[in-house]
């Protein structure tokens, strides 16, 4: 399948917005909560995966220009830049995520309407193409921001009810 720039574009405007909407109302401790993982794994926070998500989505827009991947991110598997990012931003503030997660879409929208058309045409690719400006997205959306919200909005609500009899 080739690609164009408007259903790119179009794509990744959806996802943002929906993405968006979720985490604009998280209150502090929403940001705390600790999305669905493996114990293997390091335990990401609801602003871990956004964090995540952003990075991806900063990687699409060195990829557009023609940029490498910095210098300690080369060479290493998923789960070593996982690491790294994790390291890299889970002593931030969720403002400052949020911040970013918004200021990577402005810069993304910008570089996607810059880059010549070749770069959505010139291969055949998967319908998902680019993957992490909306499938990424949306899979730590669902399974791991809304899911994180969901089991706590049912604790939550199991509390209350024991609370009450």
């Amino acid at each position: 399948m080739r690609h164009n720039r408007e259903e790119v574009i179009k794509r990744t405007i959806r996802e943002f917005k929906l993405l968006d909407r979720l985490v604009a109302k998280l209150t502090n401790q929403d940001w705390k909560r600790l999305v669905p993982r493996p114990e293997t794994k390091e335990p990401w926070t609801v602003k871990d995966a956004l964090a995540h998500v952003t990075h991806f989505k900063a990687n699409i827009i060195r990829s557009i220009k023609g940029q490498h991947k910095p210098t300690e991110e080369r060479g290493l598997n998923i789960t070593e830049e996982n690491h790294v990012i994790y390291m890299r931003w889970r002593d931030r503030s969720p403002r400052e995520v949020l911040a970013w997660h918004r200021q990577v879409q402005k810069d993304l929208l910008a570089a996607l309407r810059a880059a010549p058309q070749e770069w959505f045409s010139s291969k055949e690719r998967g319908a998902d193409w680019p993957y992490d400006l909306d499938g990424h997205s949306s899979y730590h959306r669902v399974k791991d921001i809304e899911q994180a919200l969901t089991i706590s909005a049912r604790k939550q609500a199991e509390e209350t009810q024991e609370r009450l009899n």
